[in-house]
């Protein structure tokens, strides 16, 4: 039964990574532009590498950026403006009018015949005045559309008329009348007058939106075996511009037709080799990785981060492609990982992104530099500064690197785009993101930094806390430990943060009985001697058993966890064990035994030895260094012949290195000084 579900895990396990390896390539191929890929590199002003090019197809030479944006300028600069006739303002002005001269009329005696003059006269006036209206205020062009009776009447600049315009003409036409001794008409009307000539903007806008609508993006076809370019001609002007235009014509989502499944099919082959060959490189490089799905599914998803970040902005706004921060990527996977599959996960991660990006090369040379300088300089992050010197060389190194092209492909600093320095200052600033991302997928991936390795190794933490006060004895012991771990991690190359926390946690199990255990008893009294050796045994294993549940109740990572499960691996409580052999003949060696498991990595193997050497150094009478020496080799190779190491990824070398270290600084704890001979 056990067997069935060891395979049915194992395969399930398989299973999974299956489907990881074959989401991520369709993911990645969803996120690629849905057109094709010109096969053909090429730059302004550089001599054309290849065989003679013709046209494969018809295609429409496309304008350039810089011609449409010129286009749209001279449309701007010379809109039409509308402007809308208020018919209702002279209507109202005459009503006025009226009202005003009948009562004038009915004050004076006037004749029916002059009263009809006058009344005429006014009414004349106005719609004189008003033929084509009294503008608010006077336009600044030429020629405007004027929009009276649902009709658009074109008026020059000598058919403008605004407010005080329009009065003085009132008056030079009334002034001379014969009867404006008896009626002041000229002032009457002066003083009625209204502009009823408005800017219509929103008409205006329209037209506007119109003309700019019809712009051509193309000027011209080109014929197919139409000769583009000849090799070794210099890539500039019209053979730029049909380049230019056969490129996005291939790359376009338009001309796909039946090709589209053959596109597809080769960004599936090309994305699945690259997601291969880091499976690959994983399964043989890193096994302990490989074999947790959840360390793999945590590398594909910030694959796959970068690559729909890049893809979007390269869809959306390609000149700032630079701004995605990249080398977030290595900086991560170096601090949850190590160097080497941080660095080796950002190449290929750049190497996808090159079939989409433009000008690939540049980009590719870029990323991957900005990528080994971030692998080298990214280190103790947990050092608020060295992320910021880090970011600062990153971004120095694309400045650079940019500059370096574009005198390349200019021969000169005229034309430099002072706005890519910005975006690389930009992406410098994104990368410091990286920070709080760490802190984010420690909860989302429940994994383990050094910046939480840092925090943990606090003495003044909580759980420290309470272990120094509870058992004083066991805490001085963790401390010795730690820094005896810590030294040993450092000479082979381990991670020396992460064995010290686990030092310094590995023993808090014993907290809960700290008087049974020797370092904290401070009289002769020993409660073992009160105890048959089974039950003695059984409080000291159990101490492992009540780590873990203290830490898993104080939430520490597993990581963590692990060094408390596996530094006693599967060992006897062997004084105890000889103990119960001098009681009776056959002893069972599994009550005196360790549950396990044995140590699984180089720090995990690095505390066991630690461990056992620091305890024992305590029953040290008076130590020399022959002696030390000669009780460090027994304890180690005790524990290599119990088979405690043959999990452990961890050399016969590194052993022996581990070995020195621990005689070197038990040597200096105790004052020691080698003996040489008279």
């Amino acid at each position: 039964m056990g067997n069935t579900l060891d395979n049915v895990y194992k395969y399930q396990s398989l299973a999974y990574k299956y489907f990881l390896y074959l989401a991520s390539v369709v993911l990645i191929v969803f996120f690629f532009p849905k057109g094709g890929k010109f096969k053909y590199e090429f730059q302004k002003g550089k001599p054309w590498q290849y065989e003679n090019l013709y046209a494969p197809i018809d295609f429409s030479l496309k304008k350039t950026a810089e011609e449409l944006e010129e286009e749209r300028k001279s449309i701007e600069d010379n809109k039409t403006n509308f402007y809308s006739y208020d018919a209702t303002v002279p209507a109202e002005i005459k009503q006025s009018i009226e009202a005003e001269l009948s009562q004038i009329f009915g004050q004076r005696e006037i004749g029916r015949s002059t009263q009809n003059r006058i009344r005429n006269s006014a009414l004349g006036a106005i719609d004189s005045i008003y033929a084509f209206g009294i503008f608010q205020e006077s336009p600044s062009s030429d020629a405007i559309f004027l929009v009276k009776n649902n009709e658009a009447l074109t008026l020059g600049s000598n058919s403008y008329t605004n407010l005080s315009d329009a009065k003085q003409k009132t008056r030079a036409l009334l002034n001379s009348t014969n009867f404006q001794r008896d009626i002041p008409l000229a002032s009457i009307l002066t003083r009625l007058l209204e502009p009823n000539v408005f800017y219509d903007k929103a008409l205006t806008d329209k037209a506007l939106a119109d003309e700019l609508s019809r712009i051509s993006l193309t000027r011209g076809e080109v014929s197919e075996g139409t000769q583009i370019i000849a090799k070794g001609e210099v890539v500039e002007g019209d053979n730029h511009k049909m380049l230019f235009s056969l490129k996005e014509e291939y790359e376009s989502e338009l001309w796909r037709g039946d090709n589209y499944f053959y596109i597809l099919l080769g960004y599936t082959i090309l994305v699945a080799l690259v997601l291969m060959m880091l499976f690959l490189f994983i399964k043989r490089y890193r096994p302990e990785i490989f074999k947790n799905n959840n360390k793999l599914t945590f590398i594909f998803f910030n694959i796959l981060l970068m690559v729909l970040a890049t893809t979007l902005m390269v869809k959306n706004q390609e000149s700032y492609v630079y701004v995605v921060p990249l080398c977030i990527l290595p900086l991560i996977l170096k601090n949850f990982f190590d160097a080497r599959l941080g660095l080796f996960v950002h190449v290929l991660t750049v190497l996808i992104l090159g079939f989409v990006v433009p000008n690939s090369f540049e980009y590719i040379f870029l990323q991957i530099i900005a990528g080994i300088v971030t692998i080298l300089t990214a280190s103790e992050l947990y050092k608020r500064a060295n992320l910021f010197i880090s970011v600062g060389q990153i971004t120095l190194i694309y400045i650079l690197g940019y500059f370096a092209f574009h005198i390349i492909h200019e021969g000169n600093l005229e034309s430099i785009e002072w706005i890519l320095f910005g975006i690389f200052v930009l992406n410098g600033l994104l990368t410091l993101f990286a920070q709080p991302l760490i802190y984010i997928y420690e909860k989302i991936f429940g994994l383990i930094s050094d910046v939480s390795l840092l925090e943990l190794s606090d003495t003044n933490s909580k759980l420290l806390k309470e272990l120094s006060n509870k058992a004083p004895g066991t805490f001085h012991h963790s401390l010795q430990v730690a820094n005896l771990a810590e030294a040993a991690a450092n000479e082979i190359g381990a991670n020396a943060m992460l064995v010290r926390v686990g030092a310094l946690y590995h023993d808090i199990g014993k907290m809960n009985n700290p008087a049974y255990f020797t370092e904290n008893q401070t009289t002769n009294i020993n409660p073992h001697d009160d105890l048959p050796p089974k039950e003695s045994a059984k409080i000291i294993i159990d101490h492992v058993i009540e780590g873990i549940e203290t830490a898993r109740k104080n939430k520490l990572p597993d990581r963590v966890i692990d060094f408390i499960r596996t530094h006693h691996g599967t060992t006897l409580v062997f004084y105890f064990f000889k103990k119960q052999q001098e009681l009776e003949a056959s002893v069972n060696e599994e009550d005196f035994r360790y549950p396990g498991p044995i140590p699984f990595s180089k720090e995990t193997a690095i505390l066991m030895m630690s461990d056992a050497v620091e305890a024992a150094s305590k029953s040290l009478k008076n130590p020399t260094y022959q002696l030390i020496d000669g009780f460090v080799e027994k304890i180690v190779e005790g524990q290599m012949q119990a088979n405690q190491f043959v999990n452990a990824n961890i050399t016969l070398k590194e052993i022996e290195i581990v070995k020195k270290v621990l005689k070197r600084k038990l040597t200096n704890i105790y004052h020691l000084r080698v003996e040489y001979p008279e």
